[in-house]
């Protein structure tokens, strides 16, 4: 696409030649071929002062804020975030103005969910796309590894256009809080958004929950959906219930709702309950398990019953659901023994977890768990004084330790669980502390592997090294993968 062509719509100032752009992108070592790349400004650097590496790599015109002194064509804007995404939107014919979207929103549910509304709308003979933390899919087939929870706008827009060149008519995406104030979605007409929850996460980059909470609620504000929904038992969904007043859908349990549950059943193989939705009365028997779980069943049903499909396609669906890969999975019996892993990587998230499986567990609970390097800090001790809290026996050990020493990590973990217990060890190799829980189990015991759900690396230096929680587990009880 010619780079006037790319840019005629919008009130850009262009300069220099009308060059041929065949890859949008904004990082400057990145080799490519008749680029367009944008200067991105970070808290430290700016993407200015990488123009003549991004010359020398391929680039042939760039996106920046102000006038800047080289050779290459140059776009001029405002907002250089705003026009990543928008470019990257036009570059690829706007397929978001052709899908239906439904976007997730929240700190925890968000996989969960898009995987309950991907499998009901499917159920429902909808052509269904997902993207998330676990990867991209449409129709099973998997259009792009897993990544970060929201792609970058360079290659959300190219999924988009895949899915949409391949038949799907909608996409069930998650929405990071980053995404958000990073403007990647800012293009996208959402079908529906919905709202799970907001607890504490990502402090290293919001600094307080004040700030990461009003991100959350403002793409509510600012996008005009076909259907909001927002989760009211979680204080900050009511807050945006309170403002948005009819303009939005409600769910839960405790608190007055168009969609909620009653009469909730736990048990280790699955979980029973009635829905009111708007009236219309649903018995689920799935086996999604723990309260959470009722939660994401609640925030799908309202937007299925909301669209008025085909009430025994999705329920089936929904009641055929064993677990989501990585979300509350459960593994393996072995030795009396049922063994999960769980993506929890928040204090709120191991704490639901845990609490769920310590009321099903007929013995002894067991967790092992560790926290990722290069994020927030202060949710280390909380997290370890949590699963102390709750567990029988804690086993604290690497997650994915990123650029920062594993062992200072697991320290700042250890400060918190021995406040409250003596029942832990710390072993740093992840593979030897899930081998340790493992010989540990006997009849009744319930052993939870958190933080990295269907992860299938661990990242140590920059480099992702092949590892699997479940993977492990069979490997050290000599099942077959």
């Amino acid at each position: 696409m010619l780079l006037y062509d790319l840019t005629k719509n919008y009130n850009y100032t262009v300069e220099g030649e009308n060059v041929e752009i065949k890859t949008l992108y904004s990082f400057s070592k990145k080799k490519v071929e008749g680029g367009l790349f944008f200067c991105l400004n970070g808290d430290r650097l700016s993407g200015e002062d990488f123009v003549s590496e991004a010359e020398k790599f391929g680039a042939v015109a760039i996106v920046a804020e102000k006038k800047l002194n080289t050779k290459l064509s140059q776009v001029i804007v405002d907002d250089v975030r705003l026009a990543y995404s928008t470019l990257c939107a036009e570059f690829y014919h706007n397929p978001q103005k052709k899908l239906k979207i439904i976007g997730l929103v929240g700190t925890n549910g968000k996989t969960s969910t898009c995987k309950i509304i991907e499998t009901a709308l499917s159920a429902c003979g909808k052509r269904v796309g997902v993207i998330g933390t676990n990867g991209c899919f449409f129709e099973g087939k998997v259009v792009r590894e897993a990544g970060l929870t929201t792609p970058d706008p360079e290659d959300m827009f190219a999924i988009l256009s895949e899915m949409l060149s391949d038949g799907a008519e909608f996409v069930v995406t998650e929405v990071s809080a980053h995404a958000i104030k990073l403007k990647k979605v800012m293009p996208i007409p959402f079908y529906s958004l919905i709202f799970t929850n907001c607890t504490e996460d990502h402090l290293d980059f919001f600094k307080d929950m004040d700030a990461y909470k009003k991100v959350k609620k403002s793409v509510f504000f600012d996008n005009k959906c076909k259907y909001k929904i927002v989760n009211v038992d979680d204080p900050t969904g009511n807050e945006i219930r309170r403002k948005l007043k009819k303009k939005v859908y409600a769910f839960g349990i405790e608190e007055p709702s168009d969609v909620f549950a009653t009469m909730i059943t736990e048990s280790i193989d699955g979980t029973r309950f009635f829905v009111n939705a708007f009236d219309k009365i649903y018995e689920i028997k799935t086996g999604l398990l723990g309260k959470f779980n009722v939660y994401n069943v609640l925030g799908a049903l309202c937007l299925l019953t909301l669209m008025g499909l085909d009430e025994q396609s999705f329920l089936s669906a929904i009641n055929g659901m064993k677990n989501v890969e990585g979300r509350m999975q459960k593994i393996v019996k072995w030795s009396g023994a049922d063994v999960f892993v769980d993506y929890a990587h928040t204090p709120d998230g191991l704490e639901k977890v845990l609490t769920y499986l310590k009321s099903v567990a007929k013995n002894r609970l067991i967790v092992v768990f560790g926290c990722g390097g290069n994020r927030e800090k202060l949710k280390r001790p909380i997290m370890g004084r949590v699963a102390g809290s709750i567990a029988d026996f804690v086993v604290v050990t690497s997650d994915n330790p990123r650029y920062e020493d594993a062992d200072m990590i697991i320290s700042d973990v250890e400060k918190g669980v021995r406040e409250v217990t003596k029942n832990y060890i710390t072993i740093k190799d992840r593979f030897s502390a899930i081998d340790y829980a493992l010989k540990m189990l006997g009849e009744g015991d319930c052993l939870l592997i958190a933080g990295k759900g269907a992860e299938n690396y661990q990242e140590v230096m920059g480099v992702k090294r092949e590892f699997s929680d479940q993977a492990v587990v069979k490997r050290i009880l000599g099942i077959d993968v």
